[in-house]
């Protein structure tokens, strides 16, 4: 059936077939030259789909592709090699006709790589062409912007998806630590705040990230991170934070084409249309030495050791991740702190600083927050949490909130 040649009645809903593109595809006998060479002259091309005989068998990333073969001696050793060693092999395969909402569930069933590979989209059992994660995350916007009711079911699903990138990190971290605390409190239904815990034998890794905007707009960006640090986990050290942001950053910058000129080696660039990023503090703390690695990207870090009368604000690097301001060599620095027993750390995203508030509506702040910090320095820290978010409403007040708020905090014993 050609594809203008659908049913009206068809036609009118929103539909898989509305989000068809047609890149270029290549066959199970083409090489990884031949896809180099095709994500070289496109910079913008984020997917390639493997086609043999009108029949999609598998979605190569660009990410992934191009963060392989950049390895030591990996062109060399793979490039004459057939594609089909960097697909996923088990792409999300669905019909023209697919109502999007149907699509939705389906991409949630299936692996996460949906969001960052995207979908084949069927016509007559046919290769038609492929889908994006992110084109289908904004067609349900688009799509529910047009009843209130149907936008409200929407965002709540949508919460349900961002929750669940949460879970795994809930478990680690009430497995691994005794006192502690985690707020995440999106400013709307869905937020722009993030947070990552996984714990290990010798330590545990925790990173509480804070991306651009709120609300829908802001959980689009925590996918696009959540599915990135997954990635970038892959391949890298978790005791080694400032390498981390590193990686995420180049990958953000390139995926959502936020490069310069220079660094797209263009002498003329078009017109960025984005400017999106995260602020972030990834950290690494050994059981053994008691130390805490940290790189934190604009975000501050506060420690409280056992009989102090002063909260420490940590040293942080002043460039964000991802942003066109943001150069795509950057590196951050690694900081490393001994925290004997009995120290607090927190990690908070901007949400409680720059908060309006108070009888002269000016901002929360750091040395608030570290006044309330050391003023229930004493008790555990569930009932810190407590207190700590008591002061922060009251200063809020009658003023409507800003952004969505994130708090960590462990009594490392």
């Amino acid at each position: 059936m050609p594809l203008d040649s659908t049913p009206h009645a068809a036609r009118s809903q929103s539909m898989a077939g509305h989000l068809l593109q047609t890149p270029p595809t290549v066959s199970p006998n083409d090489n990884n030259y031949h896809v180099l060479e095709l994500f070289t002259q496109d910079e913008g091309l984020s997917n390639i789909p493997v086609v043999d005989q009108q029949r999609a068998i598998g979605i190569i990333n660009r990410n992934t592709f191009m963060s392989t073969l950049a390895r030591p001696f990996h062109r060399e050793i793979f490039g004459r090699k057939p594609c089909t060693a960097f697909m996923n092999a088990s792409p999300l395969i669905v019909d023209y006709l697919t109502p999007i909402t149907e699509l939705s569930f389906m991409a949630l069933e299936a692996d996460k790589k949906v969001l960052s590979d995207g979908f084949i989209i069927n016509l007559d059992n046919a290769y038609a062409g492929m889908g994006l994660g992110v084109s289908l995350m904004q067609a349900l916007a688009d799509q529910q912007a047009e009843k209130h009711r149907q936008m409200m079911e929407s965002i709540n699903y949508a919460s349900v998806i961002q929750q669940s990138f949460l879970q795994s990190s809930r478990r680690d971290m009430a497995s691994a630590l005794d006192d502690y605390f985690m707020v995440w409190a999106p400013r709307d239904i869905v937020g722009g705040d993030y947070y990552y815990f996984v714990k290990r034998p010798d330590g545990f890794f925790v990173a509480v990230i804070d991306c651009t905007g709120h609300g829908v707009p802001g959980a689009f960006m925590t996918l696009i991170m959540a599915s990135t640090l997954k990635q970038v986990l892959t391949s890298h050290d978790l005791h080694n934070p400032a390498a981390l942001l590193q990686a995420i950053n180049q990958q953000v910058k390139q995926s959502l084409g936020q490069l310069t000129p220079e660094e797209a080696g263009l002498a003329d660039h078009p017109e960025l249309n984005s400017d999106d990023g995260m602020d972030g503090a990834f950290c690494w703390f050994d059981y053994a030495s008691r130390t805490l690695t940290y790189a934190s990207a604009k975000t501050p870090l506060f420690v409280l050791e056992p009989g102090a009368d002063e909260v420490h604000t940590l040293d942080a690097n002043k460039k964000g991740v991802g942003y066109v301001g943001t150069p795509l060599d950057y590196q951050w620095d690694n900081h490393a702190v001994q925290l004997p027993p009995g120290s607090r750390l927190y990690i908070s995203t901007d949400g409680i600083i720059d908060q309006i508030g108070g009888p002269k509506r000016i901002c929360f702040g750091k040395k608030r927050l570290k006044e309330n910090i050391l003023k229930h320095a004493d008790k555990p820290m569930q009932q810190q949490q407590k207190q700590l978010i008591d002061a922060f409403l009251k200063w809020q007040g009658d003023n409507s909130r800003r952004d969505d708020v994130s708090l960590f905090g462990v009594h490392l014993l």
